[in-house]
């Protein structure tokens, strides 16, 4: 690797209790860091006062200022610093940073502005705007597809670079390759949010043989079980369970039209799950021609198809994803801090672990 960067400092808005594929890419980003032998800290909502998000009570989003955000970066006195999401924390440290001239680089992990218009009618045009403001400053702003990659081009960002994403092959991995297919009574299977933006209704509406699993919590789940009451719904599982779960499974339906990229799909794959999902961004670049998964714009036709691909064309194309690629790439497009160290601020009072929940295993 051309630079060399000992403390890596990662602000994020998405952190524990959330269970969603950012939060899951940090945590394997900074577990692949530390193994390299970078140090990583965090700022995360652990060490902040929250509020729940309106409408989405399960996103807590941080009670700090600029200047607080500030004085944390400066404590920890990091070689690089990661803004990884667009939230309170994120803008916070954003301003620190165009403030002071400090360098940094950006993530687009969720398409907010598709998201927030599904949600509120704001027009999407006025959110890339605002989400054009916060990346403006970025060094590099780190997105996980080819295709969003372009998108985000076209409307108006820069300095965009590819920063894609693995699994963990020691857990999602299949637990019963051979498993053959009841074609009287397949089963389709889709982890994720029960939220408007996933689209889960497009799966459950579906009129497959078979059964239905659903895994996931959102603010969808009460009127979703209400209604598709003949799935099965298992709530949220740890990764061990869900490799279980994809194991046990035959399709796993993929129905969002709005995501980056979709780590599920891959989880999925790793374990012998053919991919079913639209041909739009993430399941494009994701699955794409590999030949372990089926796309069409009709969903049931793509779901029938997928039981006729191999458990093993599926393995074999998640083996091509690994968080220690990703992470290279990563580590690649970091950018050198300007020094940040105020005249104020002593040596001796550097802190190393300035909250519970500094740094994460």
């Amino acid at each position: 690797m051309s630079r060399k960067f000992s403390r890596v400092l990662i602000v994020t808005d998405a952190w524990h209790p959330q269970v969603n594929g950012v939060v899951r890419t940090l945590m394997s980003t900074a577990h692949e860091l530390r193994q390299m032998g970078v140090r990583v800290d965090m700022i995360t909502p652990a060490l902040f006062k929250t509020l729940p998000c309106p409408s989405y009570p399960e996103i807590r989003l941080s009670l700090t200022t600029s200047r607080r955000i500030e004085r944390l970066i400066e404590q920890m006195r990091p070689d690089a610093l990661h803004i990884a999401t667009e939230g309170p924390l994120g803008w916070a440290a954003r301003n620190a940073a165009v403030r002071h001239g400090w360098q940094f680089t950006t993530a687009y992990h969720t398409r907010f502005p598709e998201y927030v218009n599904a949600r509120t009618g704001i027009p999407v045009d006025w959110l890339y705007r605002l989400f054009r403001k916060f990346h403006r400053p970025s060094a590099a702003v780190l997105v996980p597809t080819a295709s969003m990659i372009g998108d985000l081009q076209e409307h108006g960002f820069s300095n965009v670079t590819y920063w894609t994403r693995g699994v963990d092959h020691e857990i999602f991995y299949p637990r019963c390759e051979q498993k053959p297919i009841d074609p009287a009574n397949p089963i389709f299977i889709y982890v994720g949010r029960l939220a408007v933006e996933k689209n889960v209704e497009a799966f459950l509406a579906l009129d497959l043989p078979g059964v239905k699993w659903v895994a996931g919590e959102g603010p969808l789940g009460a009127e979703l079980r209400r209604r598709y009451s003949d799935a099965r719904w298992t709530g949220v599982l740890s990764q061990p369970e869900l490799a279980e779960l994809y194991s046990r499974a035959d399709v796993f339906v993929f129905p969002s039209k709005t995501d980056t990229f979709g780590l599920v799909m891959v989880e999925a794959m790793a374990c012998g799950l053919p991919v079913a999902a639209f041909p739009v961004v993430g399941p494009i670049d994701v699955v794409g021609d590999s030949g372990a998964g089926c796309l069409d714009q009709d969903l049931r036709t793509a779901c029938l198809r997928a039981l006729e691909i191999s458990r093993s064309a599926a393995i074999a194309h998640a083996k091509t994803f690994t968080w220690a690629l990703a992470t290279e790439q990563f580590y690649a497009a970091l950018v050198p801090l300007t020094p940040i160290v105020s005249a104020a601020l002593a040596p001796q009072n550097e802190i190393t672990h300035p909250q519970k929940e500094v740094t994460y295993e």
